[in-house]
């Protein structure tokens, strides 16, 4: 952690008393000899004390370090070995004040005070080389500094970018898991209002057949409760999806009118990959183990990954490209694996939606505690692997006449 003294970093705090304590220490020292003794030390005192507050009062600080120069040149001391200190604060204002107006303003005067230094210069040397050689001093030193400011400006504009494309990347990231999330309390309401149908075309059933078939009844009743703990299961989850999002609208009809509102299950697989390979992707399936009777929320989470993940191959692959789709079925869980190779060609007709890409993806793994990886292949291509748990089986009940 970076420590402060007064608001301000340690570093430059020492920077600027070592830069101020330099300057005091060149006019003590030549107190003795130069011109003007004591009081000249004075006066290079006072302009040691200013450089304290270049860089938080730039423009004060060259106030009061032009004030003290001009009292030198009205006293006649000449140029001094203190004088440092002018350029110095000259840099200052250049590159910490607020507008560049502070920094010209700043070299106009020092413009002038060359010409008057160059005057009270004791020597041989002609007026104009003196001046010449004060004003390449310090119009270097203004110019570096104007370098400077012109970087730091452009560093600030960088990282105030970055952190406006920061916080809008969050945004976006935020309003599409919403969506994304609002789509999924669609779907799984169909699925929860399928599991109540059922329930109660059963329960009717077996209300019926209650006195004249027994054990017909007592199968229906089996179903009610099996599909029940199924419905409360998905309930559950998709109320863990709205913790932070508005159900509102669910029921409204922007669903209704949605086409894709009506439940997609793994036996529309099939049409769903022929249109992909309609779309010019050369998609190869295959299936292992015998494929058990998942949720209907399952289901719709393994047709959606295999569409999203087609659709990036499509997109990112392009047209042409060689694609297998697996789908293992185990006793824990089933695995969806998407591979391409990547050798296709540019997209030429537009892909089927898919969603919001790897976030979606991602948010609807999340719902049933899978786990996607998705990365390149050393090989070349892109692979998907999705795994979702299976749930596990209702304990059975027996419920005693």
């Amino acid at each position: 952690m970076r420590r402060t003294v007064f608001g301000r970093p340690l570093r430059g705090v020492a920077f600027d008393v070592a830069v101020s304590g330099l300057v005091a220490l060149v006019s003590l020292v030549a107190a003795v000899n130069q011109q003007g003794g004591w009081a000249a030390t004075a006066v290079g005192a006072g302009m040691a004390v200013a450089l304290l507050f270049r860089r938080t009062h730039p423009r004060a600080a060259t106030v009061a370090v032009a004030v003290l120069a001009l009292v030198q040149v009205i006293a006649g001391w000449g140029p001094l070995p203190y004088d440092v200190a002018v350029l110095i604060v000259l840099y200052s204002v250049v590159k910490y004040g607020e507008r560049l107006r502070d920094g010209v303003l700043a070299g106009a005067v020092a413009a002038v005070g060359v010409l008057l230094a160059a005057a009270q210069t004791p020597g041989v040397i002609q007026f104009w080389v003196t001046a010449l050689w004060y004003a390449l001093v310090t119009g270097a030193v203004w110019l570096a500094a104007l370098n400077v400011r012109t970087r730091r400006l452009y560093v600030l504009s960088l990282e105030e970018r970055a952190a406006t494309l920061e916080r809008e990347r969050e945004a976006e990231s935020r309003a599409a898991v919403a969506e994304e999330r609002t789509r999924i309390a669609r779907e799984l309401h169909d699925v929860v209002a399928h599991s109540m149908a059922v329930m109660i075309v059963q329960a009717d059933g077996a209300r019926f057949m209650l006195d004249r078939d027994p054990d017909q009844a007592r199968a229906a009743v089996k179903v009610v409760a099996d599909t029940g703990r199924q419905a409360l299961e998905e309930m559950r989850r998709l109320v863990g999806v709205l913790r932070d999002a508005d159900p509102a609208g669910i029921d409204g009809p922007a669903v209704a009118a949605d086409p894709e509102h009506r439940r997609l299950a793994l036996a529309e697989l099939p049409d769903l990959l022929a249109r992909f390979d309609d779309a010019g992707l050369r998609v190869i399936q295959t299936v292992t183990g015998t494929p058990p009777d998942l949720p209907p929320g399952l289901e719709l989470t393994v047709y959606r990954v295999v569409q999203e993940a087609l659709t990036n191959a499509l997109k990112h692959a392009g047209v042409g490209a060689a694609v297998e789709v697996g789908l293992a079925y185990t006793a824990e869980a089933v695995v969806v694996r998407v591979v391409d190779d990547g050798r296709g060609r540019p997209l030429v007709s537009p892909a089927p939606s898919g969603g919001h890409g790897l976030l979606g993806m991602r948010e609807r793994v999340t719902v049933y505690d899978g786990s996607l990886t998705v990365g390149p292949r050393v090989t070349g291509g892109w692979r998907v692997e999705v795994r979702l748990p299976l749930p596990s089986e209702p304990a059975s009940e027996v419920i005693a006449a």
